[in-house]
């Protein structure tokens, strides 16, 4: 990502993390970001398919930190997916860890998306109201699961208008080409990976968390189309 966009996004990422900013302003600041990283997904994806040096495929592992490491997991493959990377949960100690796969471009923007979501997901739980009754952990950790949901949604959304604007009739053929080149990867890593269980969760935060994984800000993300899947490591 060039210096220049770069510092734009991360001037609106960071608009959108500020606690004295409005719902509605925060909201705002996440949409443009949002449009921008899937722009720049595109532009880097059209780019490759004439110049493949210009942005291989790699990996890097992220670490997730408790509290909620496996919550926070969750977000990052939530991220992860719509921009065409995948992801390996694997248990390292008594904490998580994730293994990312991607074209390098890609692996930039859920970094950087990701590490923004995590400063906006904290500060709405700190301003999120435990229910009378209800067991804060079991609270939280299903406002971050409707915080993740709507998060993938919205980045989905705008990974598809990325790719509608770009007007390009081979764009859809050059992103599959790279779903499958990533893929690959992986297998060639993990190639006994097996799918993780569906997580079942009790606890009624869902709801608030959905609403503000509408408002979170997603900075213009440069995304487009792809599918990305979670697998744990033997």
């Amino acid at each position: 990502m060039s210096e220049a966009m770069l510092s734009k996004v991360r001037k609106l990422l960071a608009q959108a993390e500020d606690p004295a900013c409005t719902p509605a302003e925060s909201a705002t600041f996440m949409a443009k970001a949002t449009e921008l990283i899937a722009r720049y997904g595109v532009d880097r994806a059209l780019l490759a398919a004439r110049e493949p040096a210009a942005d291989p495929v790699g990996d890097r592992v992220v670490e997730v930190i408790a509290p909620y490491a496996r919550d926070k997991a969750g977000l990052l493959a939530a991220v992860a997916d719509p921009l065409r990377c995948r992801c390996v949960r694997r248990r390292e100690g008594s904490g998580l860890t994730m293994h990312l796969f991607g074209f390098a471009s890609d692996l930039e923007r859920v970094e950087l998306l990701f590490t923004s979501l995590l400063v906006q997901a904290a500060h709405g739980l700190a301003g999120a109201a435990v229910p009378v009754g209800a067991h804060p952990a079991a609270f939280r950790r299903t406002w971050l699961a409707g915080f993740a949901q709507v998060v993938a949604e919205r980045l989905r959304a705008a990974e598809a208008g990325a790719v509608a604007e770009a007007g390009v009739p081979s764009v859809a053929l050059v992103l599959a080409d790279r779903s499958d080149r990533v893929q690959r990867r992986l297998a060639e890593v993990y190639p006994r990976l097996r799918t993780a269980p569906r997580r079942r969760l009790a606890g009624g935060g869902f709801g608030s968390g959905a609403a503000a994984g509408r408002r979170a800000d997603l900075g213009d993300t440069g995304l487009t189309g792809t599918s990305a899947s979670r697998g744990i490591a033997d």
